[in-house]
């Protein structure tokens, strides 16, 4: 089983969602999407993250783009980095993966795509309603859901329980409960640990 904790906020989180989803699907391997939110994660265990945008180290940042350019090409996604509102305040999107469950994909899909390949700002209502129209999702319904307080609750829980179980970003993937693996280049290793899994139990 492999557990996904993402916010749509991260780009590195967007190639992972697109990147994971055949993989899984080739190995046979159930995905349990977990929303959270990442800037919660910042602010609790990792508040280097601020330090770093607010000064920068030249080179650095200069090469993440290139590596950003690179890993989107790969996956055949378009993507822009830094996007116009960055970072965005994804709280109202991720609360609509929650209440959408099971049938979250292809909304989150959509919130990938508005932001990351479409420069659109998701924490805006009239962005969110047109992603709903798309997906076929009752708008009036959709912003109702979101409003409800154990939709928030969800939210947080799921942000404060990878924490506790050694999360410290966007995305973050276990394989088996235990086995942690962090950000879109790790899928090669989670790969591996999926056939050790599947070795063993056969």
């Amino acid at each position: 089983m492999i557990e996904f904790f993402f916010d749509c906020s991260s780009p590195w989180t967007y190639l992972a969602f697109h990147n994971i989803q055949p993989l899984a699907k080739e190995l046979g391997s159930e995905i349990v999407w977990r929303p959270i939110l990442v800037g919660g994660i910042f602010n609790t265990v990792n508040p280097s993250v601020y330090a770093q945008r607010e000064t920068p180290v030249p080179l650095k940042a200069r090469y993440m783009k290139k590596d950003l350019a690179d890993w989107a090409r790969s996956a055949g996604l378009a993507i822009k980095m830094p996007p116009t509102v960055f970072p965005v305040n994804s709280v109202k999107a991720m609360r609509g993966c929650i209440w959408l469950g099971k049938d979250m994909v292809p909304f989150a899909t959509s919130v990938f795509e508005a932001y990351w390949g479409g420069d659109e700002d998701i924490s805006q209502d009239a962005v969110l309603a047109e992603i709903c129209k798309k997906a076929g999702i009752d708008e009036q319904k959709f912003f109702a859901g979101i409003s409800q307080q154990a939709i928030k609750d969800q939210l947080k829980a799921n942000t404060e329980e990878v924490v506790a179980r050694g999360g410290f970003g966007s995305p973050t993937i276990f394989v088996n409960k235990t086995d942690m693996y962090f950000g879109n280049d790790r899928l090669p290793l989670i790969r591996e640990a999926l056939l050790r899994s599947k070795a063993s139990a056969a």
